[in-house]
């Protein structure tokens, strides 16, 4: 069997299954955020934290709480690295240094997960298990209680209330990301992922001197690295490393794993909105680019161009040969397609165009099918504004889901698709201006220029992967990645609340023989360009600078 034939069948494996299981899940989440039942252990939860699950919030009191557990939450981590050399299970690690604590919390609390450490000589057991594993849940939670806010903001009428963070934050952990991890860490287990908390131990000698290895909480880190759309591995090698992810099989699995939810999210929009066929039409949005950008990445790294290419069957450097070409590339694009960031090859030694690829999936906004929970609210948004331009363009107010998108409507959604390119490119250009920025590259010219584009782009995003080549554990990177992180975070879900209470104040307006009808394919089109020609015109000139460059002289 051919490695492309492998490939297809891969992929074809991988859509039935997200098929079989869309419609359970989704219809899952929605009576999970619709019930008005909350089970012994939240009740238990909600009188520890002083939280009433049953009062509803208006949109600057669900931000506030949004926050307030989000500051906690990057306090919390940063004390807990700082402090680490006197704590039980550190296997003998030193505390961690201020910039590289910052950055750390900073990427963990926004579901980021970047790493400029070696997670294997630098965390220990506790850190790992009872901080950054932690995280993994419920930054995860936090960003589908914002989706889900906004679902209601549509759903809902002449109130204003968007529901309770805190019970939205509790169910999602409990209800939805624990079980389904849970299941996840036994399956990884099965495939061979190691799940122990041993110490440090020596597996051999390697060049000349000692190869040591530690253990931990792999498997269920794993789970969860993936399902909540985190992508921070155990390991530096990430999901490369055979602890993390051994087989072919476990490669599926985990990418399974990744494009789970936020596809079955879809279902759940329809479901709250009481129209499942507008959550097939954002669906159909997300998987055409999704589909589209797995053939692209295939198509570029498969093809041959020299004797070594031909001989290797295309671009394996980089690659882990128990997965091939087309296992790395399914698993580059899901990652980057959503704020994953896990990696299973090595990005940098991608092929120009294959590189830049997976840069575009970011700079896309990671809404295909994007992030746990931001990848639905980042794709209403650009729904939002296709509307606006379709209304445009006959002269009518536009409409989406019976709600006016009026001046209000569309300033927060402005706001909203503005604020991560500031960051990217406002970012790259100085660290590029500066001298000391530029010597952490390890390559010149467009490869070098694509390192420092590749980490403002996956860090403001809150991707977490890493173009690698670069010696981001600088001050200057910890310093200014960690801000790109939290301002890429938590700056748009201010906009994403403020549009969601906006709507939920509105009356609901009749639908008309002159009402754009948004279920359709026609609107699926109008939506995939809008998306494609918005980020274009953002980013096309930085691109052209960086990867298309490198593709066009390769």
């Amino acid at each position: 069997m051919s490695s492309q034939i492998a490939g297809v069948l891969q992929l074809t494996v991988l859509i039935a299954a997200l098929g079989l299981a869309y419609r359970p899940l989704g219809d899952y989440m929605a009576k999970v955020y619709s019930s008005e039942k909350h089970y012994t252990p939240e009740k238990w939860i909600y009188k520890a934290i002083g939280a009433n699950p049953a009062a509803e919030m208006r949109w600057p009191a669900y931000l506030r709480a949004v926050l307030a557990f989000s500051a906690v939450s990057v306090l919390f981590l940063y004390l807990m690295q700082r402090v680490q050399g006197s704590l039980p299970g550190s296997l003998g690690f030193s505390s961690i240094d201020p910039d590289q604590a910052f950055n750390t919390a900073a990427s963990f609390v926004a579901n980021t997960n970047w790493q400029s450490y070696y997670g294997e000589q630098a965390m220990g057991h506790v850190v790992q298990t009872g901080g950054l594993a932690v995280q993994n849940f419920v930054s995860a939670a936090v960003g589908m209680a914002v989706a889900v806010a906004l679902v209601r903001g549509f759903a809902r009428s002449r109130s204003g209330e968007l529901g309770n963070f805190w019970a939205d934050l509790v169910r999602g952990t409990v209800r939805i990301l624990l079980p389904i991890s849970v299941i996840g860490a036994i399956v990884l287990v099965a495939c061979g992922a190691i799940q122990n908390f041993s110490g440090i131990h020596q597996v051999g000698q390697f060049m000349g001197g000692t190869q040591e290895w530690n253990g931990g909480a792999v498997a269920s880190q794993e789970a969860i690295k993936e399902l909540g759309t985190n992508g921070g591995g155990y390991f530096n090698a990430n999901s490369a490393h055979p602890f993390e992810n051994p087989n072919p099989l476990s490669n599926l699995f985990e990418i399974f794993l990744i494009l789970l939810i936020p596809f079955a999210l879809t279902r759940t929009f329809g479901r709250m909105v009481g129209s499942l066929k507008q959550g097939y039409a954002i669906l159909g949005t997300m998987a055409v680019i999704w589909v589209g950008f797995v053939a692209l990445m295939m198509w570029t790294e498969f093809a041959h161009r020299g004797p070594a290419f031909e001989i290797a069957g295309g671009a394996m450097e980089g690659k882990e040969t128990r997965f091939g070409i087309a296992g790395s590339s399914l698993f580059a694009v899901s990652t980057t397609l959503t704020s994953t960031g896990a990696v299973n090859s090595f990005h940098s030694s991608y092929t120009g165009f294959g590189g830049g690829i997976t840069m575009l999936g970011m700079q896309l906004g990671e809404i295909a099918p994007g992030g746990v929970g931001s990848g639905l609210y980042g794709m209403l948004i650009m729904a939002i504004i296709a509307v606006f331009i379709a209304g445009l363009m006959v002269g009518r107010t536009p409409e989406y889901l019976g709600r006016k998108i009026g001046t209000r409507q569309i300033k927060f959604a402005a706001c909203y698709i503005l604020v991560t390119p500031a960051l990217v490119l406002g970012f790259t250009a100085v660290a590029m201006a500066l001298p000391t920025p530029a010597d952490s590259m390890t390559n010149t010219g467009a490869h070098g220029f694509s390192e420092i584009l590749y980490a403002y782009t996956s860090g403001a995003n809150n991707n977490g992967s890493a173009f690698a080549g670069l010696n981001a554990d600088t001050q200057w990177f910890n310093t200014t990645i960690g801000i790109a992180m939290l301002l890429g975070r938590f700056l748009p879900m201010v906009f994403v609340l403020a549009l969601a209470g906006s709507l939920a104040e509105q009356k609901p307006v009749p639908e008309t023989a002159g009402t754009l009808r948004t279920d359709k394919p026609l609107y699926v089109g109008l939506l995939v360009g809008t998306i494609l020609i918005i980020t274009g015109l953002t980013y096309f000139p930085a691109l052209a600078l960086g990867p298309l460059a490198e593709g066009l002289a390769s």
